[in-house]
């Protein structure tokens, strides 16, 4: 079947990639090893005349790791997840709450009476 529209031209079945004297020389590499607080091993590669950062993401866990393998950083402390009602709760006290409440309640009973709600 010639002609065939889904051929895949330019290689091989079982081909590997393709070769250095095709693309280049690789630039020079540094690897760097960073550690995190669950004795995860991450091995990082930069170029030689990259700066090289302190910390880095354990791929692994997702902790924060560091070139310190004796003394990695510890775990970042999680907030625990909060509604809206407790951040109210953290502005206003429960006397002013039950003002605010009680004013809210007498503006709808006013426009009742005056007919602006019917239900």
């Amino acid at each position: 079947m010639a002609g065939a529209g889904n051929a895949i031209r330019g290689s091989r079945v079982g081909a590997g990639p393709m070769g250095e004297a095709e693309r280049g020389d690789a630039a020079p590499r540094q690897t760097v090893t960073y550690f995190c607080s669950h004795d995860h091993r991450s091995v990082v590669t930069f170029a030689i005349e990259a700066n090289v950062p302190e910390s880095w993401d354990c791929p692994k866990c997702g902790l924060p790791a560091s070139l310190d393998s004796e003394n990695p950083p510890p775990a970042p402390k999680i907030e625990p997840y909060k509604t809206h009602l407790a951040y109210v709760k953290e502005r206003r006290s429960e006397t002013e709450a039950a003002d605010i409440l009680d004013e809210a309640v007498a503006l709808l009973r006013s426009r009742r009476k005056a007919g602006e709600i019917i239900f």
